[in-house]
């Protein structure tokens, strides 16, 4: 006999705790939080959100919910629309602007799609206006099938509800590509533990022999639904014990057939309503009570009675037959034969409008042969939707347009476009699955450039090849400069970003020989991106402010268009302009995600915002589950920037080691450069300034700013620094003299504060006596006396370093300056070099590099200055070794530690070898409490 629902939950305290604390912040005005479930099918997610909606109601709460489908997948909006439907008639309070947004994606009004910025924005402003009047709960189960265009809002809100009393709340298989980089702490729903499997099986079955609650226990493996629905399924003798349990098979298949086999049991009336249910979307699932009339009519009662009994299903208080769990959905969809389920769908789209998109799609599903008028049909709803914002929906839709397609032609025109729009919306091992198939025959001529665009960005995204930019894309681009050509929407500054994309990354003339000769092809944006990158110290100046400039007067259609233009430019510059991110922020595809994320995450490196470096491994992590290898790599060279800057050499060599040899293969100049100049940044933290000057002078020769290093100013001043401490005056002078010869100031707020700086440091340089001496500080050689107009001059330098605007952002390299400028002063006695070497010593402690951090102690106590001992704990740690000692504070092994940060458990082993001896202890236990108290 069943026991309440309640004790479903049986072993789930850590869950429980999770989503008690965040309705509990948000209900006492503590703030916004989203926690994500992950769990296998049949875990308990649904049960522990069906407990958080109750809680949530009983405190107050609005609540809203949304469960994701299968059959809406292809439903722009689906979800948002379910979320935000109850609060529409509020939209009211909205600006026009939002108001009319939300109407326009949400299919209530004709219009040209708003950006995703705005359909972010709108959904916040009307979900806050709800806030003010109570605490407000969002459910979203089944996450995993969540249609695309409502999963990028989704991630929109999380980033932004910290400040509202609003909590979002989903669920999700682990396996759905849909949540991988999902913006919400994720809690793990897993398996029972043997104890509380036990109890839990005795609680619901307390008849079961004990050999046979064995072998459920066995089977079940700690899943809370098997652990119910098996020993339904049993014969009275082996309940009993009395003859052994049957074959075992694979847990969500075994539950299919659970299912199936009652379902079964239902008579026809049942068995249809309910896959017209399973089958159906939107406003179509809330039909039950007519479905049930139509097709049992005096006895429709009856039927639902029974519908209920079986224990597949129930009537919510809205009147809406839902599913007890998405197996039984699953089950019903399999268990009808071809001829059911086309039937189901031809009835479906019979209480469709007409132009319904919904309607097309179960049409197509109806259909078995080729029928060109609803290809056309199909194609003409793809469009649309991927205009409103629904690339990765109309992708599905252009696809099914080409199956039906009756003219082979037809066919590849429609799925060219559906590869197109699977990859403008981020799905990139559908865009290379499509991508196959137009392989296997002939691509016709006019839609050669798409396909061109279509192979390529597969292969830089998800192959890391760079060879096919090279071959198809200048092709494409002549093709797309003939009179008369088709413009593809703006498909020309798409394929020259791509272009351009793979030159700099590889520095391959026949790329840049492309790109010149197209230039008057391109927007004037385009033209900037290509200053910004192909040669900046001869072509960047000014680049920055025409940004900016530009970004001001862009409409929102070119926005949308150039979102990759404008952040790949303003990455070259170094512009970290707060507005001009936000503005991205809402679009939703993980393509534009994607290269948001790497921009930020190199922003984060520049302006000191370090407590992210590990964020850049989750992006790469979340980048290779989604296929986008290529992003992956680039993310983890970002993370390489903070072990450079931190002086962490092993944690960088071992990151070298993962994305070195991929580099080389696809012939990444722009990563094995970059790889050489953090090794060179590293050795400079250590105080091995030969090997930093060497690794600096390879990439870029003093006195020289080469073409091939677009990114010149990042080794500008370390090469002074390098060459300042190693004597090489003249080779220091050298440089700083290109700067100015090729006016680096006027590229951007970074350039101009990286050359004024290297002018300070080369100021500053000590004699060549001091330097053959190799002094150390506080030494009578280090002591100069040269305090005279000199020493106004100098210091004079070190101020219009800190006078150019902005220079403030630049937190490691104005820490760095710091340094210099206060060893400078106190080796000539000046009073106010504690004061700035203090503050230069705040900031490295602040971003943990601690030989910076040891280099300003040094110099302290040779200007007389305690300098207070370590915090010891923790702080002794490089951020490499901290990350490993909380994975093995949690218990992890080191071969689980390996595995997530792709070491060998040799490496870990040798990591905790010395973390121990570090912080003074001698277990994993230790390890534990001493991080529990850190």
């Amino acid at each position: 006999m069943p026991v309440p629902e309640g004790r479903i939950l049986v072993g789930r305290q850590r869950e429980l705790g999770a989503l008690r604390y965040a309705l509990d912040s948000a209900r006492t005005g503590a703030g916004g939080s989203g926690t994500l479930l992950r769990g296998d099918a049949g875990i308990g997610k649904t049960a522990l959100l069906e407990w958080a909606e109750e809680r949530a109601r009983a405190d107050g709460f609005t609540v809203l919910r949304a469960v994701g489908a299968e059959a809406e997948a292809d439903l722009a909006f689906g979800a948002l629309h379910q979320i935000l439907w109850p609060l529409l008639e509020h939209s009211d309070a909205l600006p026009p602007r939002q108001r009319n947004a939300l109407e326009c994606v949400l299919g209530l009004r004709e219009g040209l799609p708003p950006g995703g910025f705005l359909v972010g924005a709108s959904a916040l402003a009307l979900l806050a206006d709800e806030a003010r009047r109570k605490p407000l709960l969002i459910v979203v189960d089944d996450l995993h099938w969540v249609d695309s265009s409502s999963a990028g809002v989704l991630a929109f809100l999380h980033r932004r509800i910290t400040d509202l009393d609003v909590v979002i709340l989903s669920a999700s298989r682990p396996d759905g590509t849909a949540v991988e980089g999902w913006p919400a702490k994720p809690v793990h729903v897993g398996a029972l533990r043997p104890a509380e499997a036990g109890e839990l099986l005795r609680l619901w079955h307390p008849a079961l022999a004990a050999g046979a609650a064995d072998g459920v226990l066995a089977d079940a493996g700690g899943n809370p639904l098997a652990l119910m629905e098996l020993p339904r399924q049993l014969h009275p003798d082996e309940m009993k014990g009395i003859v052994p349990l049957p074959e075992r098979l694979p847990l969500g298949q075994r539950l299919e057939r659970l299912f199936a086999d009652r379902i079964g049991s239902l008579s026809g009336e049942a068995a249809q309503v309910l896959l017209l249910t399973a089958l159906a979307d939107g406003p179509t699932a809330w039909q039950t009570g007519s479905r049930l009339r139509t097709l049992a009519g005096d006895r429709a009662e009856e039927v639902l009675d029974r519908i209920e009994a079986s224990g597949l299903a129930r009537l919510d208080a809205s009147g809406r037959v839902v599913f007890r769990h998405p197996l039984v959905r699953s089950a019903v969809v399999a268990t009808a034969s071809g001829r059911e389920r086309r039937a189901a769908h031809r009835a479906l789209a019979a209480e469709l409008a007409a132009d319904d998109p919904r309607r097309l799609t179960h049409e197509a599903s109806a259909t078995l042969l080729p029928d060109e008028e609803l290809a056309a049909r199909l194609q003409e709803a793809g469009v649309r939707i991927a205009r409103r914002g629904g690339d990765a929906e109309g992708a599905l839709l252009l696809d099914r347009a080409a199956a039906l397609s009756t003219d082979p032609d037809a066919r590849a025109r429609r799925l060219t476009w559906a590869a197109v729009a699977a990859a403008r919306g981020g799905r990139l091992r559908y865009t290379a699955r499509l991508v196959e198939q137009l392989k296997r025959g002939p691509v016709p001529r006019d839609v050669a450039p798409l396909f061109a665009y279509a192979v390529v960005y597969v292969d830089q995204s998800h192959r890391v090849d760079f060879e096919s930019s090279f071959t198809l894309l200048p092709h494409a681009l002549d093709a797309l400069a003939e009179p008369g050509a088709e413009s593809f929407g703006g498909l020309a500054e798409q394929v020259f970003f791509k272009l351009l994309l793979a030159a700099t990354y590889t520095d391959d003339p026949r790329g840049w020989t492309a790109l010149a000769s197209h230039l008057d092809q391109v927007s004037p944006l385009a033209r900037l991106c290509h200053r910004a990158w192909s040669d900046p110290a001869r072509t960047a100046h000014g680049a920055s402010a025409e940004l900016l400039s530009m970004a001001d007067t862009l409409s929102a259609e070119q926005e949308a268009g150039g979102a990759w233009l404008l952040l790949w430019t303003a990455s070259g510059v170094d512009l970290g302009d707060g507005e001009l991110w936000r503005r991205f922020h809402g679009q939703h595809a993980y393509a534009t995600q994607g290269t948001i994320a790497k921009a930020r995450a190199y922003q984060n490196y520049l302006h000191g915002r370090w407590d992210s470096a590990e964020s850049c491994l989750r992006e790469a992590e979340a980048a290779e589950e989604l296929g986008y290898h290529c992003n992956a790599l680039i993310f983890r060279l970002s993370y390489a920037h903070f072990l450079a800057g931190r002086g962490d050499e092993d944690g960088l060599r071992e990151t070298a080691r993962l994305i070195g040899g991929p580099a080389v293969a696809a012939r990444m100049r722009f990563v094995t450069d970059h790889l050489a100049y953090l090794h060179g940044l590293a050795a400079l933290a250590q105080g091995r300034y030969d090997e930093a000057y060497e690794s600096f002078a390879a990439l870029t020769p003093p006195g020289e700013l080469p073409r091939g290093v677009p990114w010149f100013h990042l080794p500008f001043y370390d090469l002074v620094d390098a060459a300042v401490h190693t004597g090489r005056l003249a080779e220091a002078r050298a440089h700083v003299a290109a700067g100015e010869a090729a006016r680096m100031a006027e590229i951007s707020g970074h350039h101009a504060f990286l050359q004024v700086a290297a002018s300070a440091l080369l100021a500053s340089a000590p004699s060549r006596s001091e330097v053959a001496g190799a002094p150390v500080p506080g030494s009578p050689v280090a002591e100069g006396a040269e305090v005279s107009s000199q020493a106004v001059d100098v210091d004079a330098c070190f101020r219009a370093a800190y006078d150019v605007p902005g220079a403030e952002q630049w937190v490691f390299d104005l820490a760095r300056l710091r340094l210099a400028h206060g060893t400078w002063l106190r080796r000539h006695h000046r009073r106010e070099s504690r004061e700035v070497l203090a503050a230069a010593h705040r900031t490295f402690r602040s971003l943990r590099a601690l030989p910076w951090v040891e280099r300003c102690e040094r110099e302290l106590r040779a200007a007389g200055h305690q300098v207070p001992a370590a915090t010891g704990g923790t702080a002794l740690l490089t951020p490499h070794e901290l990350r490993i000692a909380r994975l093995a504070a949690n218990g992890m092994t080191n071969k689980a530690i390996g595995a997530q940060l792709r070491l060998s458990p040799r490496t870990v082993s040798a990591h905790l070898y010395k973390i121990f001896p570090k912080l003074g202890i001698a277990s994993r236990a230790a390890l534990a409490r001493m991080l529990q108290e850190d």
